[in-house]
């Protein structure tokens, strides 16, 4: 429910409305459609009732799941799967050169497995059929189509790279600085751009929305005692975050893994930040992030009542509580 009750937000971060939800329990996704064929005749049903043009699976697809699904549910009908609206969302929020560059990245590798031969027709229909007519026929157009794409991903990977060596020599001199390093880690929406924003009276953009911020920002901070530390908020993450992501983002989650202490942000009002904190602890461990220390700083603690936080305190008792909004804490 939880997981579903996110793929609605993150439908309505990309800007489209959920008119209908439907579940189903299998022990293993069938390997055609991913629901069972009655399912699948009832998802096409329900999006004819409701005049919908896109279907959007909670998990991920693999291409010809998703192309048997849109032969099932017919056209004008679009499927997509989760990772898909991600990529999608993050199109949407990307900012800088290299976050856009990231999603692209992401994109095209979610796309070449999935290239259909869209020109099959006109390749069959050149010399029409029997024998000899598969001499001399040169490359079909899907291979043209699939080595374009590795083309794009290889040019987009060098520009990265390139990229990434302006950013590391960026963090060499923050680092050869000798300043303290802060990184703030944590689930999309938790707060993270709010909380630096009251730290350092930054003005990074913070909305309430899903993967609001993509792009990391660095902010010094002076403490109270006169020490300087630099803070820097970094993209958020999400149950089942795709590993292309993980993977195209690694330049930016570089940021996590050069700090000297992360500071993992926690939804506190969150009924599923329970949860929420196994997804990010488990991105932690993927890029190399498990051995720095972290203060879990629970935020938006004005939204809760004086029994559910002191009930908090006690089962975290290392933890920091806090407000982005009022400052409290």
């Amino acid at each position: 429910d939880s997981s579903l009750a996110e793929l609605e937000r993150l439908v309505d971060t990309a800007g489209a409305d959920v008119v209908a939800t439907t579940i189903q329990k299998l022990d293993t996704p069938n390997p055609r459609t991913f629901v069972g064929t009655g399912k699948a005749e009832e998802v096409a049903e329900l999006a004819r009732a409701h005049s919908a043009d896109l279907v959007v699976f909670d998990d991920e697809l693999s291409p010809s799941q998703q192309a048997n699904l849109e032969k099932t549910v017919g056209k004008p009908v679009k499927i997509i799967d989760r990772t898909a609206l991600i990529l999608d969302i993050f199109a949407l929020h990307a900012n800088s050169k290299e976050g856009r560059l990231q999603v692209r990245l992401a994109q095209n590798q979610y796309l070449l497995p999935r290239l259909r031969g869209m020109w099959a027709h006109l390749a069959s229909n050149r010399m029409g059929g029997g024998v000899g007519s598969r001499f001399g026929e040169g490359e079909s157009q899907l291979e043209v189509d699939r080595r374009m794409v590795r083309k794009r991903i290889t040019s987009i990977r060098r520009e990265l790279e390139r990229l990434s060596d302006v950013r590391s020599l960026q963090r060499e001199s923050r680092y050869g600085s000798g300043m303290f390093k802060v990184a703030l880690a944590g689930y999309t929406n938790a707060g993270k751009s709010s909380l630096i924003n009251r730290l350092t009276g930054a003005d990074v953009l913070s909305y309430d929305k899903l993967f609001a911020t993509l792009d990391s920002t660095t902010r010094k901070f002076e403490l109270p005692e006169g020490r300087e530390v630099t803070v820097t908020d970094t993209v958020g993450f999400i149950q089942k975050l795709p590993t292309t992501l993980v993977e195209a983002f690694k330049s930016t989650l570089d940021e996590i893994t050069g700090a000297d202490l992360i500071l993992h942000v926690i939804d506190a009002s969150s009924p599923e930040f329970e949860g929420q904190i196994e997804a990010v602890c488990e991105v932690l461990d993927q890029i190399g992030a498990q051995s720095i220390p972290t203060i879990a700083t629970f935020n938006k603690c004005d939204l809760l009542d004086a029994e559910t936080l002191a009930g908090l305190k006690r089962r975290y008792p290392s933890a920091r509580f806090v407000s982005a909004r009022s400052g409290e804490g």
